[in-house]
């Protein structure tokens, strides 16, 4: 069996961080990366307005576009690790937990696009931390953010 970390992205900076958190783990693992993005649709049922197929494959189709788009802009064309982009219809949280199963780690950002900016924890890494199947780890803040909390000059990266 192969070892695999999942990340879940939103499109946030804290989710990039994330990701790229997850890439350099991989590589220190010699493990692959499979990159989770939640999207969740509910038809607003309007008598004479059916929802059909196409509309539901529409979606799914921009779903999946998102999280590539997202591994495309985090991942670097030489890089040695495996990466798999996944769109699963459901809830971040439930969605997270399910694909955590199986996985060596699970990989989320201290907050996302939802919630209030001011908690440490979003409520989507709080339920990760109590349902995953797997350790989790929680990126908080992004690079920038972390090297303005330890004084150093915006833009200035920590080393790695």
């Amino acid at each position: 069996m192969n070892a695999f970390i999942v990340v879940g992205v939103d499109g946030s900076d804290q989710s990039k961080e994330a990701l790229r958190w997850a890439l350099d783990e991989a590589r220190l693992r010699d493990a692959s990366v499979r990159v989770v993005y939640a999207w969740l649709a509910q038809p607003v049922l309007v008598p004479g307005s059916p929802v059909v197929a196409a509309d539901w494959q529409l979606l799914r189709r921009s779903a999946e576009e998102f999280v590539e788009d997202v591994v495309d802009q985090a991942v670097e064309s030489s890089t040695d690790v495996e990466v798999t982009a996944v769109a699963a219809h459901g809830t971040p949280a439930d969605v997270l937990v399910q694909a955590s199963r199986g996985a060596d780690l699970l990989v989320v950002g201290s907050r996302g696009h939802g919630g209030f900016a001011g908690l440490l924890l979003g409520s989507v890494s709080q339920q990760c931390v109590h349902h995953a199947t797997c350790p989790v780890v929680i990126v908080r803040g992004t690079r920038v953010e972390q090297n303005e909390a330890a004084g150093h000059e915006t833009g200035v990266a920590l080393p790695a």
